[in-house]
């Protein structure tokens, strides 16, 4: 596993911000220990500092992934996240939105969140800002841009996008093959 270029951790970083804000720093700095990201075939892991000193000791190639999936680098060299930081992202998160239990089940098949299906948001989300999306009891099931702002989702009519889909919980199902 390789440290990541300037360029990589720069396009990383700017991703989280759009999601945690000023938080990315708490994923460096854990009080459990401290924490980077390496990547391999195009690929961000998030690992702990001791357990990449264990994987050093395997050699590459018998190393299949350490840590957890982070997102990968696309052909076009832009950072995709992947649905297994949800559980790093979220507790961080600064703008989020409720989503009813009706629309649950929609959101997990892919679709974006619509204004008949919003229970809550976050106050001053600004438009194309990264959210975290959660179920009305608080569980984080995925993460999207939204689509406007919290202003405008008063007045929007009920069948207007609040939210554009990028991945969700169903995706370990849908997307187990390409998820490691």
């Amino acid at each position: 596993m390789k440290v990541l270029s300037e360029d990589r951790t720069k396009k990383l970083f700017e991703k989280l911000t759009k999601y945690i804000g000023v938080n990315v720093k708490l994923l460096i700095d854990r009080p459990d220990g401290t924490y980077c990201f390496r990547e391999k075939k195009d690929r961000v892991y998030y690992i702990s500092e001791k357990l990449l000193q264990l994987a050093q000791t395997v050699k590459p190639e018998h190393l299949i992934s350490a840590g957890t999936c982070f997102g990968k680098f696309t052909k076009t060299n832009k950072f995709r996240l992947h649905i297994t930081a949800l559980t790093y992202i979220a507790p961080y998160a600064t703008y989020k939105i409720w989503v009813k239990p009706s629309a649950e089940q929609q959101f997990l098949y892919g679709h974006h969140v619509i204004k008949s299906g919003l229970g809550r948001i976050t106050e001053n989300t600004p438009k194309h800002q990264g959210v975290v999306i959660n179920t009305m009891s608080d569980i984080p099931i995925g993460f999207g841009v939204a689509a406007r702002s919290t202003t405008e989702c008063r007045h929007a009519d009920p069948l207007a996008t609040i939210a554009f889909h990028q991945a969700d919980i169903g995706e370990y199902i849908r997307s187990e093959d390409t998820l490691v």
